[in-house]
């Protein structure tokens, strides 16, 4: 059977992939900075592994215990809702290592054995706040419009080779960790003269009906790896869809 490798899989989309693509049948390695054994349900298709993606050490170490890979998936990653002005300048580099060069770093790992093999898929979780510009997230948006910029020139090397690089694009999720815990995790406040527009921002966003659940980005996760004429870009929930319409692409 393939096997896939995702990364971040202790909560959340993470999670929701591992469960799919096992029960699809497929040989799952699910990583995790701190592996919980108790997250998912045992079954011999699936390996937790140790991989904490800002390590290149770690990182090696994985990638040469999880052995062939089909698919990876770039899914760790990093939440931070703040405007610039209070932002500091190593939270900014904290977020850019582990969304952007993260996933650089374990893709350049697993390049080799995918290029031998002439074959693989790469699957990057981005955002679709790539799409359409929202406040308190400046930084944020950054790191993901580097990771679609990426991905994309990356799939025109990787294809000399067989190989498929794509981005999935989940909409707003607040009822996740990355929506709870996107300031208090970073350990800043939000600076007094933008206070009450970014908490009012915060609960209109909390209280909307389109909303992206886990289920739907381990789905659009599996159409990219399956699906070998899917597009480049796929959207994850309700308001992925409307994104997405909204910056005229095609749903189909």
């Amino acid at each position: 059977m393939p096997k896939i490798l995702i990364t971040g899989c202790s909560s959340g989309f993470g999670l929701a992939m591992a469960q799919k693509f096992v029960n699809a049948g497929w040989d799952v390695v699910a990583t995790m900075r701190t592996p919980r054994h108790d997250l998912l349900p045992s079954n011999d298709r699936l390996e937790i592994l140790a991989l904490d993606v800002t390590s290149a050490d770690s990182i090696a170490v994985a990638v040469e215990a999880a052995g062939t890979i089909d698919a990876l998936v770039n899914n760790a990653g990093v939440g931070m809702l703040n405007v610039l002005e209070g932002t500091e300048m190593p939270k900014i580099r904290e977020l850019f290592e582990t969304n952007v060069f993260g996933a650089m770093a374990i893709t350049k790992a697993v390049l080799p054995q995918m290029r031998g093999h002439r074959s693989g898929v790469i699957v990057n979780v981005s955002s679709t706040v790539t799409l359409r510009p929202l406040p308190a997230l400046s930084v944020y948006s950054a790191s993901k419009a580097a990771l679609n910029a990426f991905t994309e020139s990356l799939a025109l090397e990787a294809a000399l080779f067989g190989i498929r690089a794509r981005l999935v694009l989940p909409g707003s999720a607040p009822t996740t960790g990355f929506g709870k815990n996107a300031v208090s995790r970073m350990g800043m406040e939000i600076p007094e003269p933008y206070e009450v527009f970014v908490r009012d921002y915060l609960t209109k966003l909390r209280s909307s009906t389109e909303v992206t659940t886990a289920d739907e980005v381990a789905e659009a996760v599996w159409r990219s790896v399956t699906e070998i004429e899917a597009p480049m870009k796929i959207p994850a929930g309700a308001d992925a869809d409307t994104s997405f319409r909204a910056a005229g692409y095609s749903l189909t």
